[in-house]
């Protein structure tokens, strides 16, 4: 089964640590968690305690509590409502996590389910899946089948195409 600490690793190389950019619309930022979007993480408070130390973005790295903190925070969010610890490929978890993280997770369960759709063969695997966002028995079960059926890389190589299309509608629209 797909495991949190390898994604949360891949994903977190990316983060970075502290950033207060007026022009973010998260605002102040650790370690992609936008104060402006989570206000009421509880991480907040220990990271306000560290304001003002003049080694503050160190202070913040070695504090274990801190730390935790952001993987339960991240687990809890963006691992979870997957279900991915039910998943049998680490790279597809890996990828909704981080296409969770970077995009919100219903955006990446609906590519998770578009894909799925797009290899169903006109649903002759399963009947076609609704693009809800939500991932549940029925999303892991067609998973599971396209996984058995040998599609693996291609169901990946598809929620890659999928989050790259987004981004260039995005980008077609605001240059």
């Amino acid at each position: 089964m797909a495991d949190f600490y390898q994604a949360y690793q891949i994903t977190m190389a990316n983060e970075g640590g502290y950033s207060a950019d007026p022009d973010d619309v998260g605002g102040e930022t650790y370690k992609g968690v936008a104060r402006n979007y989570h206000p009421n993480w509880n991480g907040w408070k220990l990271v306000d305690g560290h304001k003002g130390s003049p080694t503050f973005k160190q202070d913040l790295a070695d504090d274990e509590e801190l730390q935790q903190m952001i993987k339960e925070f991240y687990k809890s969010n963006f691992w979870n409502v997957y279900l991915l610890d039910t998943f049998s490929s680490q790279n597809i978890a890996n990828e909704m996590f981080d296409t969770g993280v970077n995009m919100g997770t219903g955006r990446a369960a609906k590519f998770l389910q578009q894909a799925l759709n797009y290899l169903n063969k006109n649903e002759q695997l399963f009947l076609d899946l609704v693009d809800d966002g939500k991932i549940g028995n029925k999303t892991i079960q067609a998973f599971n089948i396209i996984l058995n059926n040998g599609e693996e890389k291609l169901l990946y190589k598809l929620l890659n195409v999928l989050q790259a299309n987004h981004y260039l509608e995005y980008m077609g629209k605001s240059p």
